[in-house]
């Protein structure tokens, strides 16, 4: 097991991919927020369209929100528990998958699983290319490539007036 590049830190505190700790112990809490995310797509669809239309439309709207909520907290405490707090890989990576698809949840959320797992391998490369010998962080990394993203993403969308 590689050492921490310093000692007495744990790398997940500081959002490392070395060394990610708990494998196998994390690994069916993810495969379980997986199996649970991707059939919430049509919920999801229906409860974008407002409260009363999902109703109309026979979804019971708190539940199919409490378990959304559930679902999403469960596939985050995986991901955090398996990496550390790896900043804007969720919110890029729906973003992207978004543009790319448009607002259907049955093709987004799959597309953003894998466009989120792409944006981390391609940081964490990245990160271990910049310096001859060492690394930077892997969430310096996505911080890197996040900010200018969402201050494309803002500008692009004319929700910001300079």
């Amino acid at each position: 097991m590689p050492t921490a590049p310093y000692p007495g830190r744990d790398p997940q505190v500081r959002g490392s991919s070395v060394s990610a700790r708990g494998d196998r112990q994390v690994l069916p809490f993810a495969l379980t927020g997986l199996l649970l995310a991707l059939p919430l797509g049509r919920t999801l669809n229906l409860l974008s369209l407002g409260d009363e239309t999902a109703r109309g439309l026979g979804i019971r709207v708190e539940p199919a929100r409490l378990a959304s909520a559930a679902v999403a907290v469960l596939l985050c405490a995986a991901a955090t528990a398996a990496v550390g707090p790896v900043a804007f890989v969720g919110l890029v990576a729906a973003h992207t998958a978004r543009m790319l698809v448009g607002a259907d949840h049955r093709w987004s959320l799959p597309l953003s699983m894998v466009c989120g797992a792409v944006l981390l391998v391609g940081a964490d490369t990245a990160g271990r290319l910049v310096i001859d010998h060492g690394e930077i962080q892997v969430s310096v990394m996505t911080a890197l490539l996040g900010t200018p993203f969402f201050v494309w993403l803002a500008r692009r969308r004319d929700l910001v007036r300079m």
